[in-house]
C-alpha cells in the first residue's frame, strides 16, 4: 500500500493528540511516511510536536519522519493530506464573540448568531490564505477542512477556489449525535447509516437505517428520545453544557417531530431560551478553557516529562474522539477508494431540489479517490425550506461582508440571522465586533 505525507494544519490545538493516536490505530488502512503538525504559535505546537514523537516512537515505529514546525514551506511540502482545524483568534476571541453577544441580549455562542458572525469573519481570510500557500507547496494534496464555522467558511472556499474539488469541508457534529443514536439503540454507530439534509450546524436526519437489514430506527429513536437521555458516549459530552445540549434534544423532537435536529438548531428554534441559560461572566469558552484544553496539554507535558507512554497511566486504546475518528476515516476513504458515504458540506446543484442551487448544504455524500458525490435529496417540506433560504441568506451575506469589506452586508447579515433579528442591536453588536476583531477581521466600510 502506498504511504501518505500528512500535515495537521493547527498542529497546536487540543484536539491533535486524539487525531494523532487515531492514525496510530488506523495505520494498517491508512499508512503514514511522513506527519507534519503546522501552527503559528510555536509554545503550544513544540508541547504536541514533543508528545507526538514519544508517541510515534512507541506505537509507529515504522513513520518515518514526525516533524512539528511553525515554517509553511516545511509544513506543505509535498504532502499528500492538509487536515485544517485552525482557531482564528483561539478561545480568547471566542469568549469575547459569547461575552459581547450576551452584553447586547443575544445568544453567545461559538457558530451560532454573532458569535459565529464574528469568528466566521475571522477564519475566512485565515482559511483562504493558508490554502493558497497550501497550494504553493502541494498543488494536487487533499485538503480537508474541519475548521469552524464550517458553513461560513466553506462559502467562502467555494467562491475563491470554485474548480478545486480537492478542497473537501466537513464537520463531525452528526457524527457525534449519530454516537448518541447509537448508543441508545445499543449498536455500533458505524452500523448505521443517515439520511440527513440542511446546511451545517443546521439540519435533519429523515431516516437512520441498519446497514445490513435496511430496518429505518428513526421511529423508535423519535419515541425514546422524546424522553431526555443520559448521554453515555465519550467523555467530552460529559460536560456540563453538552449534557444539556443532548438533554434539550428532546423537546425539539416533542415540538417537531417529523424528523430529528441537529442539535445546534436548539439555538435557532429557542433562542431566547438558550441565551437565558447562559452566564454572561463564565461562558463555553471559560468552561473548555478551564477544562478540556487545561487537561489535555497537562496531560501532554506530564507525558513529555515521563518520556514515554507505554506502561503509564496515559497508555492509548482505541477509543478516540469522533473528532479524531471521522477526518482519519475521509482521509481514509479517499486514499483507499472505498465510496462509503459521510456527511459533507457540498454545493446543492438540485441535490435538495427546491432550495437555493448554489447553497452549501449538507448531506450523504460517497467519497473516494475522485472526490465527493452527493447523494440525492429531492423536495423538502416548507417549513425546512423556509428555514434553510433564510440561514443561507445570512451565510451568504457574512461571506459578501468579509470579501467585499461591506459594512452594509455585515449589518444585513446580523439582521437575517434568527438569533439577533433587531437593527438597532445588530448595529451596537457590529459596533464592539469591529473594535475587537481589529487585525483579525478584513476592514469593513
Amino acid at each position: 500500500m502506498k504511504k501518505y505525507s500528512i500535515c495537521i494544519v493547527g498542529g497546536g490545538s487540543r484536539y491533535t493528540p486524539d487525531m494523532l493516536a487515531m492514525l496510530c490505530n488506523q495505520k494498517g488502512r491508512f499508512p503514514l511516511k511522513k506527519i507534519v503538525l503546522y501552527d503559528i504559535e510555536s509554545e503550544r505546537q513544540e508541547v504536541v510536536g514533543k508528545y507526538a514523537k514519544i508517541l510515534f516512537k512507541e506505537y509507529y515505529p515504522e513513520l518515518e519522519e514526525v516533524v512539528y514546525t511553525t515554517d509553511e514551506k516545511k509544513a506543505f511540502q509535498d504532502i499528500d493530506f492538509a487536515l485544517m482545524q485552525i482557531r482564528a483568534g483561539r478561545l480568547k476571541m471566542r469568549e469575547k464573540d459569547e461575552k459581547i453577544s450576551l452584553k447586547h441580549g443575544c445568544l453567545g455562542q461559538e457558530t451560532c448568531g454573532a458569535g459565529g458572525f464574528a469568528y466566521g469573519l475571522r477564519s475566512v481570510p485565515a482559511i483562504i490564505d493558508l490554502i493558497k500557500n497550501i497550494r504553493t507547496y502541494s498543488p494536487k494534496c487533499w485538503i480537508l477542512n474541519y475548521s469552524n464555522p464550517a458553513a461560513i467558511v466553506a462559502e467562502a472556499t467555494k467562491r475563491v477556489f470554485p474548480k478545486d474539488y480537492r478542497i473537501i469541508n466537513i464537520c463531525d457534529m452528526p457524527i457525534a449525535i449519530m454516537d448518541v443514536y447509537a448508543s441508545v439503540l445499543g449498536l455500533n454507530r458505524r452500523d448505521l447509516e443517515p439520511k440527513y439534509f440542511g446546511l451545517n450546524h443546521f439540519g435533519w436526519f429523515t431516516h437512520i437505517l441498519d446497514k445490513k437489514t435496511g430496518e429505518d430506527y428513526l421511529p423508535k429513536l423519535r419515541e425514546i428520545l422524546k424522553t431526555p437521555v443520559d448521554v453515555q458516549t465519550e467523555p467530552l459530552f460529559q460536560e456540563k453544557s453538552w449534557k444539556s445540549t443532548f438533554e434539550f434534544m428532546s423537546q425539539m423532537i416533542n415540538d417537531y417531530d417529523e424528523y430529528l435536529p441537529n442539535t445546534y438548531l436548539q439555538y435557532y428554534l429557542y433562542p431566547e431560551k438558550m441565551k437565558n441559560k447562559e452566564n454572561p461572566e463564565y461562558t463555553r469558552a471559560n468552561e473548555v478553557m478551564d477544562g478540556n484544553e487545561k487537561e489535555t496539554y497537562n496531560r501532554m507535558n506530564k507525558i513529555i516529562s515521563l518520556g514515554k507512554i507505554h506502561g503509564t497511566e496515559y497508555e492509548i486504546n482505541s477509543e478516540v474522539g469522533c473528532h479524531a475518528e471521522y477526518i482519519v476515516d475521509l482521509a481514509t476513504a479517499i486514499a483507499n477508494n472505498t465510496n462509503e458515504i459521510f456527511l459533507i458540506i457540498t454545493e446543492n446543484n438540485g441535490v435538495i431540489n427546491n432550495i437555493s442551487p448554489d447553497a452549501m448544504v449538507e448531506v450523504p455524500c460517497r467519497v473516494g479517490s475522485n472526490g465527493v458525490e452527493p447523494l440525492i435529496v429531492g423536495n423538502i417540506p416548507t417549513f425546512y425550506k423556509g428555514l434553510i433560504e433564510n440561514q443561507y441568506a445570512y451565510e451568504k451575506l457574512a461571506v459578501d461582508a468579509c470579501l467585499e469589506g461591506s459594512y452594509q452586508k455585515a449589518l444585513q447579515a446580523l439582521v437575517l440571522n434568527r438569533t439577533v433579528i433587531n437593527t438597532d442591536t445588530a448595529k451596537e453588536l457590529l459596533k464592539d465586533l469591529i473594535e475587537v476583531n481589529k487585525g483579525y477581521w478584513n476592514k469593513l466600510h
